[in-house]
This record gives structure tokens, sequence and C-alpha cells, in this order.
């Protein structure tokens, strides 16, 4: 038993980066034959002679990822909004709300099928540009913070660079999305205020001022956050465990599909972990939006630790199939593009001759 529990221990893709070289191949291997090490020297030069429409870390590519992440995010929260609809209303009105189940059966017996549509307008819109600075800018400051850290170390600190460049893409990314997700939880969740965007808008900026558009921003950041890092993170170093240990061949060796399909394992694997990590803060969000005069820390109180996590099971749902839909969209983006797409990272030639490991 524990023989097998110890190997799954030292492949936790969290694993402190000394002890991670061993994993990596601190230890020598023997000698590979010359024929497959030509083998994979001609592989990896073909990958790198493949042709891009730009350079990695371009004005151009990082725009073209900031329209990856509009069309990602944009099109998938739309498309998830009459779940969002009742899970919404489920946080907020748990007695009337009692399962994902009956909230459909409510929802559409008092204001029909079309009434599982409310708030797409504010959805589409609000996500189009959160996508826009959550893929763009974690592009942006992946490769900031890895050329601050430099080659080894952002080899080595590879977990921790994703988390600071998701967590300082979202930052930015929750400011472009607040007045769009107060607006949404309005019209979902309160009965007759408002039907459209065009009827909530005014109305809010009528009551609170441009507060109302704001109010929920720290909650979002406590929400979406934490969410976005294990997004990134889980997904980055999944999809290296998947071509490391699943994948029965290199990458290089995949086609375009093979590797998109990777893509939506690893997104689905990522999304489940960004579901739990985030509800108790998604569900202050519902609540604070929808009331007035309400402070996070005093909704928070009132609902207490079972209140938290009502509607889990639908997030989770919601969640991971949006997470796994929204790489899967925005890796074929970057295909469709001719983007340039790294392999998951390689211990540099430079560290492995400090361990000994190059003749």
């Amino acid at each position: 038993m524990f023989s097998s529990i110890a190997p799954l221990a030292r492949h936790n893709p969290f694993y402190a980066p000394h002890f991670q070289l061993v994993q990596d191949g601190v230890r020598k291997r023997p000698a590979e034959p010359a024929e497959a090490s030509a083998t994979r020297r001609s592989l990896a030069a073909a990958s790198a002679d493949e042709e891009y429409s730009c350079a990695y870390g371009s004005n151009r590519f990082f725009i073209l990822c900031g329209l990856g992440g509009i069309i990602s995010c944009g099109t998938t929260h739309t498309a998830l909004v009459p779940l969002d609809l009742v899970k919404c209303r489920m946080q907020v009105d748990p007695q009337k709300y009692k399962s994902i189940f009956n909230g459909f059966s409510v929802t559409i017996k008092e204001d029909g099928v079309r009434g599982l549509a409310k708030g797409w307008a504010p959805t589409f819109i609000g996500y189009s540009m959160q996508g826009l600075c959550k893929f763009g800018f974690y592009e942006v400051f992946k490769i900031l913070y890895g050329n601050m850290l430099g080659e080894e170390n952002a080899y080595l600190w590879r977990t921790s660079l994703y988390l600071a460049a998701s967590a300082s893409a979202e930052f930015f990314a929750d400011i472009a999305l607040a007045p769009m997700e107060a607006a949404k939880v309005r019209i979902q969740t309160q009965p007759g205020y408002a039907n459209t965007l065009r009827q909530a808008l005014p109305k809010m900026f009528a009551e609170e001022g441009i507060w109302a558009f704001y109010k929920g921003v720290a909650p979002l950041w406590m929400r979406q956050i934490p969410y976005t890092m294990m997004k990134f993170a889980c997904f980055e170093r999944t999809v290296e465990a998947l071509y490391k240990y699943v994948v029965p061949k290199p990458r290089s060796e995949c086609t375009k599909g093979e590797q998109l399909v990777v893509t939506f394992v690893a997104g689905y694997i990522a999304g489940v972990f960004c579901a739990i990590v985030s509800h108790p803060a998604d569900s202050v969000v519902s609540v604070l939006n929808k009331e007035k005069g309400s402070s996070a820390s005093q909704v928070l109180m009132r609902l207490g630790f079972r209140g938290v996590w009502k509607g889990l099971f639908a997030r989770i749902i919601m969640i991971g199939t949006l997470t796994a839909l929204q790489w899967f969209i925005y890796d074929s983006v970057k295909v469709y593009f001719r983007l340039p797409r790294p392999p998951p990272p390689e211990m540099p030639e430079s560290l492995k001759k400090k361990l000994g490991l190059t003749e």
C-alpha cells in the first residue's frame, strides 16, 4: 500500500522544486541509442521550424491571445446562463429554490422557458471583457515574471510562476467584470427589478451611483483570484503530467486534434478544483449584489458555513464544463491563428550541467 502512495506523493504537481528535481531527472539515466536521440532532435527541429503568424511574446501574440480569451469566456458563460441563473437563485433564496432540478422547474413555471435566459447580455459583455484581461494579461505576466526569474528559476518555480501570473491577470479582469456581474445578479435574482440590461443599468445608478457597479469587486477578487490561480496552475501542471505519464507518445508527435483533447481533459480536471475553492466567495457575491447596504463580512456571517456551500453541485457541473470548454476554445483559437504554443517546460541545459546530467 505505502509503496504505491509514495510515488503519488512525489508526483504531486505542487511538490517542492528541490525534491521535484529527482522526479524530473536528477538521477542520471542510461544513455539512449544514437538513433533514438537523433529522432528526438529531428522532431524538436520540426516543431521549431513550424510556421507561426507572429513571434512568441510579440504585441500581435498578446492581442490574439486576448481575442481568444474574449471568444472562450464570452461564449461559454453565455451558453451556461440558465444553469448560472438557477445556481444564483439557490444561493439567494434556498427556501424557494431547494435543488437544481426544483430551481429549473420553479423558474420555468413562473417565467417560462425564456426566463432561463435572463441576464444573458451582461453575462456576454462582462465575461468577454474578463476573458480579454484574464488570458491576455496571463500571457503578459507569465513572460514578464519568467524573464525576471531567469530560465533556471522559472523552471524550478514554474508552479509559483503560474500562480503569480494568473493572480495578477485576474486582478484587472475582475475590475472589467464587476459592473456587468452586478447587473446580471440583479436581473436574475430580483423578480420585477429589471428584465434587460438597458433597464437595469440606469436604475442601479439612480439608486446607488457608481458604487452599485463596483461594491462587489472585493468579493469578486475573493472568488475569482483563487479560482483563476487554480485554473491556470492546475491546468498547466495537469497538461505536463498527462504528456509525461498518460499520453503514450511525445507531444511533438501528437496531431493538433490529439493535443486539443489533452487540453480539454486537463481543463475539466482544473475546473472541478476551481469550483470548490471559489464557491464560498461566489455565494457571498450573489447575495451581496442582490441586497442594498450590506457588506461582504455581514453576508458571510449571516450565511454561515453551511450556507456558503449551497449550490456547489450545480457550480461543479457548470465550472468543470466551462473551464474545459474555455481551454479548448482558447487553444483552438491559437491553432487557427497559428500562434506559438510552447510545449510543457523541460529542464534547461544549463541546469542539467550544474546537476551533472549531461556529459
